[in-house]
């Protein structure tokens, strides 16, 4: 997935998803929070993925995914291709009102716009592309 999008949620806490990104997405997906200041958005399949290499961690070690799991949700879109972003969610990324959606390969981000203009305009500095790509073998 890929490309970026600025929308706004409205009213009721409703996001709409791009058109572009809604056949990789699906109708039916999950958004979680892990190690960023924004939402993760998770087709079934790649949800599934997730979920099968937890189940591959230690027994010990599962109970660390707990406020992960917790604070998952499964989503689906409405006729109109919209989805209730969880406010617990929102709280916890930032989000206000002005929100950007970007296709990052396999899974959507959600960020609040000012936030995502920042950490793009940070990541798009050319020492910050040459190291990426440096470090994919480019």
């Amino acid at each position: 997935m890929t490309d970026s999008y600025e929308h706004k949620i409205d009213a009721k806490g409703r996001l709409f998803i791009p058109s572009a990104l809604r056949p990789e997405l699906g109708e039916v997906f999950h958004v979680i929070i892990l190690n960023e200041d924004c939402i993760n958005a998770y087709s079934n399949d790649s949800w599934r993925l997730f979920i099968d290499k937890v189940k591959t961690m230690p027994m010990s070690k599962q109970p660390q995914m707990r406020p992960i799991f917790a604070n998952a949700s499964k989503c689906e879109l409405d006729s109109q291709g919209r989805f209730l972003l969880p406010q617990k969610l929102r709280d916890r990324a930032g989000i206000k009102k002005d929100v950007t959606v970007a296709g990052v390969g396999t899974l959507v981000q959600i960020w609040d716009t000012a936030k995502f203009n920042e950490v793009i305009e940070e990541e798009s500095k050319l020492e910050n592309l040459k190291a990426l790509l440096d470090e994919l073998g480019f």
